[in-house]
């Protein structure tokens, strides 16, 4: 793994810079890059902005985790169910991300999987997609549970797989054989060398290969949807040849990049018929979050830096 990929997955686990990093400007100055603010109102107007200027579509996610008490997680639930009405009287396309840590997972998951039919049932009222966020590997079966028993009634509901995970492969197949939905995405947690690649040559391979399965035609003949969540304009490239040479349609392949990154890319995926999507994040707990992009893609520590130290 590379060296500052480890230092910031590191940082982002440091339970004193959690506590505090926020507070630092310098921090608060530079992670405007990925995310328009803190508030509900923020993302409606990124989202807004987004829609009126370049036709793009939207998802949102409000950042936090493994919460500690069940009323956090009924409140977190309170949310987005405002949310989406907020999003439905803006006229908004916009779907929600949600972890289910932050909604009660760790501390009752029966509860937690009420929460989610809630928000699934909002959102088909919208017909929206809801999608759960995967989080660290000790949590991925008892995600993908949740996610098969609530699936098999609200077939609007979609998971996020990690292609950095060996067992992703199987994962995937499962829930093609379900018809459901996927937004696929690298992998951004620090995870052992026993359940996950730790080089990046083999991460983007087997995401290449997730990515030719995901629109396959044993996929599409399941109903499957298939979303590629990734700024890598390589992983993009092969993707987009893969679909022409196997004769799939640009609109069967969806793209979700993260709010502020690529936004070229963003534009030109959009005027060439694929679905996409932007995702915003807002929050307070946007910390170890922030970490974790810049871990993606160590290059963007410079960009930090240079936002420091501007005048």
């Amino acid at each position: 793994m590379h060296p500052v990929r480890s230092l910031l997955l590191a940082a982002s686990e440091n339970r004193w810079m959690r506590a505090n990093a926020t507070t630092l400007p310098v921090f608060r100055k530079a992670v405007k890059r990925f995310m328009p603010g803190e508030r509900l109102d923020d993302a409606l107007e990124a989202a807004d902005t987004l829609r009126r200027q370049d036709r793009i579509a939207t998802i949102f996610t409000r950042l936090g985790e493994n919460v500690t008490e069940m009323a956090e997680a009924d409140a977190v639930t309170e949310h987005y169910l405002e949310a989406y009405g907020r999003i439905a009287q803006a006229g908004l396309d916009t779907q929600i991300s949600v972890k289910l840590t932050q909604l009660g997972l760790d501390i009752d998951p029966a509860r937690c999987r009420d929460h989610v039919r809630r928000l699934a049932a909002r959102a088909a009222e919208q017909g929206a997609i809801l999608y759960i966020d995967m989080e660290q590997h000790p949590y991925v079966d008892a995600t993908l549970a949740l996610y098969h028993a609530v699936l098999a009634e609200y077939p609007n509901v979609g998971v996020c797989l990690q292609a950095y995970l060996y067992r992703t492969a199987k994962d995937l197949e499962a829930i093609i054989g379900a018809g459901g939905a996927v937004r696929l995405v690298k992998g951004a947690y620090k995870e052992p060398a026993s359940v996950a690649f730790p080089k990046k040559v083999d991460v983007d391979a087997n995401y290449l290969s997730l990515a030719k399965a995901m629109i396959g035609e044993p996929a599409r003949t399941r109903g499957f949807r298939a979303v590629f969540g990734t700024h890598d304009v390589s992983i993009i490239d092969a993707i987009q040849q893969h679909a022409k040479a196997t004769g799939v349609p640009n609109d069967a392949c969806e793209f979700a990049l993260l709010y502020g990154i690529q936004r070229s890319v963003q534009q030109q995926l959009g005027r060439d018929g694929y679905g996409l999507r932007v995702l915003i994040s807002y929050g307070e707990y946007w910390f170890p979050w922030y970490m974790r992009r810049l871990a993606e893609r160590p290059a963007n520590v410079w960009f930090v830096a240079r936002t420091m130290f501007a005048r």
